[in-house]
């Protein structure tokens, strides 16, 4: 990343980069897409700039096929990797809900 790239700290990072990262989507540019969309909610309120500023702490509601997903963010990775290090970037709030 460019120094002067705001997002360039460890405690942030891109919405549509951090979906890619948790292998909701096969590429970045579907990530993209997907924010735009207008459907991912963070913190309660809707989201649809892909450059969108993730922390840790911060709670993503993503409607996958027929359920609802809540998420936590937990971390943030350099690379995107298999899906045991992408289930480690998350929380799921959701769990047990139908």
């Amino acid at each position: 990343m460019l120094e002067s790239d705001p997002l360039a700290s460890a405690d942030r990072q891109r919405l549509d980069k951090w979906l890619w990262h948790v292998r909701l989507v096969r590429t970045r540019t579907s990530a993209a897409d997907l924010v735009r969309g207008g459907r991912i909610r963070v913190n309660g309120r809707p989201v649809d700039a892909p450059s969108h500023a993730l922390k840790i702490g911060d709670v993503l509601t993503v409607p996958l096929d027929r359920r609802i997903c809540v998420w936590r963010v937990e971390a943030f990775a350099e690379r995107r990797g298999d899906a045991t290090a992408a289930r480690a970037l998350y929380s799921d709030l959701g769990a047990g809900q139908a």
